[in-house]
């Protein structure tokens, strides 16, 4: 019987890349997603993974989610923590709302969907959990104290869970991808975008299958001596 594998914000960019290397790794894949119900009606059609709608951030939502998607694929082997989004400005203009939704989507949805998977991965003796982090949780970007800061506190997030659970055959990794891209970094100010690829010795932006192969190498049942690790991916912009 196939792994279950959860990716949240599965159905576009990186979740959308990660969600179909899964499945043709041979997981069964559900994809998460919240806002955008025509794109995921379309990944849906396009892919025939099953997705299912819910909040990231809301305990009740998680923990029904988490019931409809055992009840129909399974228990959880696999969970790709990859929800995000952004809310940028400077801190000095910034309002509490937008600290507060990015920190909820992108932090607190971790020990949310970690938490919902957790005990079952223990009872099993199996559980790969892998935090979609960013080169912005590494090295801090302007204008983004909200995401630098959720995204440096999944790194955090994956050190202690790992040492929490690596006795019971579970790893947590993080990924610190760099500038991918995906629709959120298509919307950028082209000028902005042009000098942040001038700063990548690749010479190209990073492509969301980069991602993808790096997570279908950390589910892998192979994988289990890596845990606590954060793999930085990002064209040698940055080196932690």
């Amino acid at each position: 019987m196939a792994r279950v594998a959860v990716v949240t914000g599965g159905t576009r960019g990186i979740g959308a890349a990660i969600s179909k290397a899964l499945k043709a790794a041979g997981y069964a894949v559900a994809a998460v997603y919240h806002g955008n119900e025509d794109a995921a009606h379309k990944f849906m059609a396009e892919t025939g993974i099953v997705c299912f709608k819910f909040d990231v951030s809301d305990e009740a939502a998680v923990e029904a989610g988490i019931k409809q998607i055992t009840e129909t694929l399974g228990p959880v082997d696999i969970l790709i923590n990859n929800a995000g989004i952004t809310r940028d400005g400077f801190l000095h203009k910034m309002s509490a709302e937008s600290w507060h939704a990015v920190m909820n989507t992108n932090l607190t949805s971790c020990f949310l969907l970690s938490r919902a998977v957790i005990v079952g991965m223990r009872e099993r003796g199996f559980g790969r959990i892998i935090n979609i982090s960013s080169i912005n949780g590494q090295k801090g970007q302007l204008g983004q104290t909200n995401y630098s800061a959720a995204k440096a506190g999944m790194i955090g997030f994956t050190k202690a869970l790992a040492q929490e659970n690596a006795s019971k055959g579970i790893t947590v990794n993080a990924i610190a991808p760099g500038y991918i891209a995906t629709d959120m970094v298509a919307a950028m100010d082209q000028a902005v975008l042009q000098k942040i690829v001038a700063q990548i010795p690749v010479g190209r932006l990073g492509k969301p299958e980069d991602i993808a192969r790096a997570v279908v190498f950390l589910a892998a049942d192979e994988a289990g001596w890596m845990t606590g690790s954060t793999l930085t991916l990002n064209g040698g912009q940055y080196f932690a």
